[in-house]
């Protein structure tokens, strides 16, 4: 079994110089070619439900998906729960066997995010899984706008909060579908200075491949978010599939057609973020 938590393979990237994919899950096909890439590229992986993902499956059958999956592997799992927003939610996913739960209280003041976070991250701990949070904003693209991490505010959020992983919001935006933009370097190497804690970007999707392996290896940026570039596999994928056979109605078989292409895309993903071969 290799099951493990978010702190498991994240202080390893952190001492050795690599990143971790935190991979978005939406059903069982790409949960298993996320494992099978992993596999593929022997390095570790952290399958994440987020919020559209519990939105479709309950927490609880989530939870045993990706305990089984891990069981099955070669290569660490965790079970992460992503964006949750509230104890409740951090809470459900403990009890069905989630191994890392990500509290997202970044739309609240300071302190009131550092308290919840705090509290969020105590039953973690107890329980001896991990807790990400998450200090400045990052926004959507087409939708909010992002409010970035002031680096001040991140030494306490670090310091009071007992997280064992950090998002912070450094041009990164969720659900680009391009990668145009950057990050910003500049304000990474303030939070880095000031703070000794793993780092996480979130929409990773929209980070030019090149400065996500620069990062990796040079900066405490140990996980990166990628969800819209896999789903944008997986819909060229299944698009594929239905229109090779217009008398095609089996969706088991057009959605097995997803598997092959979307782990060539997860291991492209993994690939770039430098893990040394797991033994």
């Amino acid at each position: 079994m290799t099951l493990v938590n978010l702190a498991q393979v994240l202080q390893p990237a952190l001492a050795q110089g690599y990143a971790v994919g935190g991979l978005v899950t939406l059903g069982w096909e790409d949960m298993r070619a996320y494992v099978a890439a992993a596999e593929a590229e022997n390095c570790p992986v952290i399958l994440q439900a987020g919020p559209s993902c519990r939105a479709h499956t309950p927490l609880p059958v989530l939870g045993k998906m990706f305990r089984h999956l891990a069981e099955a592997s070669s290569v660490p799992v965790v079970a992460h729960l992503d964006h949750g927003y509230t104890f409740e939610d951090c809470k459900i996913a403990l009890d069905s066997g989630f191994t890392s739960v990500m509290f997202d209280g970044s739309r609240k003041p300071l302190r009131q995010n550092i308290d919840e976070t705090a509290a969020i991250a105590e039953m973690a701990h107890a329980a001896g899984i991990s807790c990400e949070g998450e200090i400045g904003f990052v926004g959507y693209s087409g939708g909010e706008n992002s409010n970035g991490t002031d680096p001040e505010e991140a030494v306490q959020f670090a310091r009071d909060s007992g997280v064992d992983a950090m998002a912070i919001s450094v041009g990164n935006v969720h659900l680009q579908q391009d990668k145009e933009g950057g990050l910003d370097l500049a304000r990474i190497a303030q939070i880095q200075a000031l703070t000794t804690v793993p780092l996480v970007i979130h929409g990773g999707s929209g980070v030019p491949v090149a400065q996500r392996s620069a990062l990796a290896a040079q900066t405490s940026v140990c996980k990166f978010n990628i969800g819209t570039e896999l789903r944008m596999a997986f819909g060229v994928a299944l698009r594929a599939a239905v229109a090779s056979d217009p008398d095609r109605f089996d969706r088991v078989q057009m959605l097995g057609d997803t598997i092959d292409p979307v782990q060539q895309a997860a291991q492209h993903v993994l690939r770039a973020f430098g893990a040394p071969p797991q033994r």
